[in-house]
């Protein structure tokens, strides 16, 4: 079993690196390299929205929310995922129009607000960005191992290095191409392995259902719609897709594909970890629904489940690498084709490192979601007219202190507050996300106001 299983994965990267080389165009430049830009059309986009966006963590966090806190947590997961796509839709075509020539979400900030609140912007999205990179890579370690008897780490650094080979090869063209492909087979495989994996569970029983209270369960579902939605939008791949689509047209209708395959897609695999916990199975501890699934199913079944984890991280992993990359060429300017592909390369060093340690990441994740969520909103509010620098920077110190606020309230100190907002326990709380949301809109608007009245 071992030399299939290996077999296996290696036939899938060695399938993803050659589509990924493949699609490299001979003559492209530098900004082809990070934009493609005005190539994809509205399937094409969708696709590679739903394959960026998804990861191995849908084989983790929605099976657990659906089975410990139920559907209305599970449709919250579902829609944060999805929303990023559907802002995109609404606000790319204004983008595009302000920078028809843009590559990142740094530039959109300099040209909204100056080249101090584009650091910022930039720094935000790298540590959002190297967060989910890691969390990935340290995702197919622990799923190789938890499956099979394959060494984690030697699938965290071929998957590492059969995405950097392409994407450093093909840029962001490489990674289009591939997640088209990797959208299809993680869905075929989803199917697959969900359908085998629930007809083998025990009979499912009312009696086992969530029991969370309603108004825990929409804490939750608020808190997850917030933080997925407020992170993703600082997430430099989806940027670049913005400037890769054909027209806005085909963003709008890429956009919101992405966005209802994406729902559906967390809602089916969230929907497993509901089955998994209504029949009586034995979740874990800590509880991974959707593997525990896997526990009484036919061995044979291992091997689709391993290439469905492989495909689902390679498609992000990829985009997140190319990502990395052009915000490092837009933030340095006059860098070189060679140049971008090895901080491709180079910024997956440290990455590599981390992950091979298997540590959760999962609070320093909260930690980059929260810091996100205080800065969103002042950015998008760029494309008001009525927005200055002062009331961008307003909103976003704002956001800061409304994160820490509901803890500094409740444990009467500001170090409560700071030990709140850093999530004890890797737990997601709705009062950091509310406040730093709340306090960044009110604090943008009202200076943005004071200052149109001058």
């Amino acid at each position: 079993m071992f030399y299939t299983t290996t077999a296996a994965l290696a036939v899938a990267l060695i399938l993803f690196t050659w589509l990924g080389v493949r699609a490299r165009l001979a003559d492209g430049g530098l900004d082809d390299f990070v934009t493609a830009r005005n190539t994809q059309g509205a399937r094409a986009l969708g696709l590679s929205f739903l394959a960026s966006g998804m990861g191995g963590w849908i084989l983790f966090a929605p099976p657990e929310v659906g089975a410990l806190v139920g559907p209305l947590a599970l449709a919250g997961y579902a829609l944060g995922a999805a929303l990023p796509f559907i802002v995109f839709a609404f606000c790319g075509p204004a983008i595009r129009r302000l920078l028809p020539q843009g590559r990142s979400i740094g530039e959109f900030a300099q040209a909204c607000y100056g080249n101090g609140v584009r650091r910022y912007v930039s720094l935000i999205s790298v540590l959002y960005m190297l967060c989910f990179v890691t969390a990935e890579l340290t995702a197919i370690g622990a799923i190789t191992s938890l499956l099979s008897n394959v060494n984690g780490n030697l699938a965290v650094v071929a998957v590492a290095s059969a995405t950097l080979i392409y994407t450093a090869w093909g840029g962001l063209r490489a990674s289009l191409v591939t997640d088209q492909w990797q959208a299809f087979l993680l869905i075929a495989l989803l199917i697959i392995v969900g359908v085998v994996a629930i007809n083998r569970l025990p009979e499912i029983s009312l009696d086992h259902s969530p029991s969370v209270p309603v108004g825990s369960a929409l804490s939750v579902a608020l808190t997850l719609v917030i933080a997925v939605t407020a992170a993703n939008l600082f997430h430099q791949g989806y940027w670049q897709r913005l400037w890769s689509a054909r027209d806005t047209s085909s963003l709008q209708r890429g956009a919101f594909f992405g966005g209802i395959i994406t729902i559906a897609v967390v809602a089916l695999v969230g929907s497993m970890g509901i089955a998994a916990a209504m029949s009586g199975t034995d979740l874990g501890n800590p509880p991974i629904p959707f593997f525990a699934m896997l526990s009484g199913a036919p061995a044979w079944l291992t091997i689709p489940a391993l290439v469905l984890a492989l495909t689902l991280v390679a498609s992000s992993v990829d985009t997140l690498q190319n990502a990395l990359a052009s915000l490092a060429v837009t933030e340095k300017k006059g860098l070189s084709l060679t140049a971008a592909r090895w901080i491709t390369v180079l910024l997956m060093i440290p990455v590599v490192l981390v992950a091979l340690q298997g540590i959760s990441v999962l609070r320093l994740f909260l930690i980059a979601d929260l810091l996100c969520a205080t800065a969103v909103i002042p950015v998008l509010m760029g494309l008001w007219k009525k927005m200055s620098t002062t009331a961008a920077v307003g909103g976003g110190l704002a956001g800061l202190v409304g994160a820490i606020l509901p803890g500094w309230i409740s444990g009467g100190t500001l170090s409560a507050g700071l030990m709140a907002a850093s999530f004890p326990g890797a737990f997601p709380t709705l009062s950091p996300f509310l406040g730093a949301l709340l306090c960044s809109v009110a604090a943008s608007v009202i200076l943005a106001a004071l200052a149109g009245r001058k």
